[in-house]
């Protein structure tokens, strides 16, 4: 969502990110939703990676997180309208506190619990038919919105981040091992990677697999590393088929979630969901 609103001209700032299109633009994210659902998605991740009340704090609008929360919900559920019957679920993003790549600076377990609770809280409030906790890069934060997501009785993806070297180790540098370890007693409904350059994506889920052979998994890779500050154009291109034919390897492995982060369109969406059914066209 937030490359794509940036490559669609809107103002994606730090710190609010995605966040500041539901103040100024969303009608921009309602489309992209839309063009997501025709493209054949399943699942629309609402707008919210960025409505915890810690970033929009930053950026004068910490009172209005359980607003823009709903707002991102609605948003994602009216685009979901224009499936033409089929069934299209809204997850809620769940997203860490501080920077995605900065370890270092997740806060202390006090601040972990209370306010993804809240996040929690306010998605479920909304509507969300699930939550995704996504882009996560220690096992501390990643087991606090867990624990969060677990209290509100919805469906919960867990996904991490790792250093995409296929070392199996998160950011922190704690291992995928330990990870499934430490969430496997909060049973999460999937576990899985995110915003790791999809070529470097299989070595990773391959030690997920092996760690949590009986939970289904889910991936979503990136294009690569930014080349810039506007952060849409990458280092590593690749093509929507190119996209889907590395998807194709994910679920060999045992993926059951695929879909798309950093850098990728609906056309993406739309080339992995051709490329599913063509391997199972009957089911």
């Amino acid at each position: 969502m937030g490359t794509e609103l940036q490559r669609r001209g809107a103002d994606t700032r730090l710190p609010l990110w995605s966040a500041r299109a539901l103040v100024d633009t969303s009608d921009v994210v309602r489309e992209i939703h839309r063009e997501e659902v025709e493209a054949g998605a399943e699942v629309l991740t609402a707008d919210t990676f960025r409505t915890h009340r810690r970033t929009l704090s930053k950026g004068g609008l910490g009172e209005r997180s359980a607003e823009l929360s709903a707002l991102a919900v609605r948003l994602a559920r009216e685009a979901a309208g224009s499936g033409g019957g089929r069934e299209v679920f809204i997850a809620g993003s769940i997203a860490p506190l501080e920077d995605c790549y900065r370890p270092d600076l997740v806060p202390d377990d006090a601040a972990l619990e209370r306010e993804h609770r809240e996040q929690a809280e306010s998605l479920a409030a909304a509507g969300a038919d699930l939550l995704l906790l996504e882009t996560h890069n220690t096992l501390r934060e990643l087991v606090a919105a867990a624990r969060a997501a677990k209290a509100t009785g919805l469906p919960f993806v867990a996904s991490m981040v790792t250093d995409g070297r296929g070392s199996g180790r998160l950011l922190s540098g704690e291992t995928i091992d330990d990870a499934v370890r430490a969430i496997a007693p909060l049973e999460p409904d999937a576990i899985g990677i995110n915003c790791v350059p999809a070529r470097k994506l299989r070595d990773d889920l391959a030690s997920l697999a092996a760690a949590a052979p009986a939970v289904p998994l889910a991936a979503y890779g990136n294009l690569g590393l930014p080349a810039d500050d506007r952060g849409w154009a990458f280092t590593e291109e690749l093509s929507p088929a190119e996209y889907a034919e590395i998807a194709k390897d994910w679920l060999a492995l045992g993926v059951r979630l695929v879909g798309g982060c950093c850098g990728t369109t609906p056309a993406y969406t739309a080339a992995v969901r051709y490329a599913i059914h063509m391997a199972s066209p009957n089911e």
